[in-house]
């Protein structure tokens, strides 16, 4: 290069003028912020990959799950009893027939135990109670295949107080129905209509 030529112009690789140390380094970042979520992500839709699948409950068998309704409306009825007689301190004795000793004398009947005393006779009723009360949610478990509710519950207290009204005059050899005491009438209505909602209600909701 002579001296008449012009200076060229600083190419991309010149350090700069003197005391130029070049382009400065980015600070470092802090890391107060990379714990900071940032509040646009928590709008965002998230991919469905991402997304953690629901666990559904194990459902159980229908016939299982009315016999375990079943039960459960039994534990009603039972604590239903128990109520009246707190509400009613006053009364004595039996407060319907299914209160009483004439279930345990059908079970005595049927398997000819004609020496039974009160005392199996009211064993041999609550075993009745338990024992057909949670088999009897079977009965709601047919209806609830093939009608919603509240058609199978209706059904289901229905055909329940009709085999009440029939088989006690049948089997136990109390008077008809019209002619029970109103307060027995009343007991087994509300008894059984808890009941009925229990076991309705239960076996509904474990579909």
């Amino acid at each position: 290069m002579t001296a008449d030529s012009p200076p060229s112009s600083a190419s991309p690789a010149d350090p700069g003028p003197p005391g130029d140390r070049g382009p400065r380094a980015a600070p470092p970042p802090d890391p107060r912020a990379a714990r900071l979520p940032d509040p646009r992500a928590a709008r965002l839709p998230q991919p469905r990959a991402a997304r953690r699948p629901r666990l559904r409950a194990a459902r159980l068998p229908w016939p299982l799950r009315s016999v375990v309704a079943g039960a459960a409306g039994t534990t009603a009825m039972t604590s239903a009893y128990a109520l009246e007689r707190r509400l009613r301190p006053r009364a004595r004795g039996p407060l319907d027939y299914d209160d009483s000793l004439v279930p345990g004398r059908i079970v005595a009947s049927i398997m000819h135990l004609p020496q039974a005393s009160d005392r199996e006779e009211q064993e041999l009723g609550l075993a009745l109670r338990w024992g057909y009360g949670s088999a009897f949610g079977l009965l709601h478990g047919v209806l609830r295949r093939r009608v919603r509710e509240p058609g199978a519950g209706l059904v289901f207290v229905g055909v329940l107080m009709t085999m009440t009204l029939t088989m006690f005059p049948l089997l136990g050899r109390t008077p008809p129905p019209w002619r029970w005491p109103r307060a027995f009438l009343a007991t087994s209505f509300a008894t059984h209509a808890v009941y009925a909602a229990t076991v309705a209600g239960l076996d509904d909701r474990l579909r």
